[in-house]
């Protein structure tokens, strides 16, 4: 492992994208512990990514048009229907009353968000070969290794963002026209990515 690839993986996870501000969102939204579970969630929402690389398989994304478009498609419809959530979410003061999002239904959200994504599938395929030494015996074995890095590092860069955010949510939740315009701005954010990914080429 050298240390372009520890840059590198740095500079593209501390990158903030969907699953930061889900991460974000939740954190705001439920507190420390909803925001460690949305890191996990998105971190885990990597792993069929990583395995595409790995096996070579991301390349038929980039070859097969038909699945790239409706992976997409799907993509975007998700980030549109997270937007939405977002942007109708209850006013503070009714928030704190309702219960909040299970453990599961948040890592749910978060691996699709990750999942539905084409893009990194075929930027994983770009992006892990260019670290393993072409004399490497076991090609196969340390683009696990690397995923396995990668993925450790995007697990703390998001839960530090996320234990950020939520401990700013005591301050956030007393101001209920600063928490709604926060779901704005991130419903608003979420639309632009999905329109980002909808105007994406493979």
């Amino acid at each position: 492992m050298s240390p372009d690839f520890l840059i590198t993986s740095l500079i593209i996870v501390a990158t903030p994208g969907t699953g930061a501000l889900y991460t974000l969102a939740k954190a705001l939204g439920d507190g420390h512990r909803a925001a460690i579970v949305a890191a996990f969630g998105c971190t885990l929402g990597i792993i069929p990514h990583m395995a595409l690389a790995i096996l070579g398989l991301a390349a038929v994304l980039q070859t097969e048009p038909r699945l790239f478009t409706a992976i997409k498609i799907a993509g975007v419809l998700y980030l549109v229907y997270m937007a939405i959530g977002l942007w109708r979410a209850p006013a503070p003061n009714a928030a704190q009353n309702a219960p909040r999002e299970k453990a599961a239904a948040v890592i749910r959200h978060a691996i699709l968000i990750n999942l539905l994504n084409p893009k990194l599938s075929i930027f994983f395929l770009a992006f892990l070969p260019q670290f393993v030494a072409q004399e490497s015996n076991e090609p196969l074995l340390a683009m696990t290794g690397l995923s396995l890095i990668f993925m450790a590092m995007t697990f703390v860069v998001f839960a530090i963002y996320g234990l950020f955010a939520a401990s700013l949510r005591q301050h956030v939740l007393t101001r209920p026209t600063i928490m709604q315009g926060i779901n704005k701005l991130f419903a608003a954010t979420f639309l632009l990515m999905a329109g980002r990914l909808a105007l994406s080429q493979r």
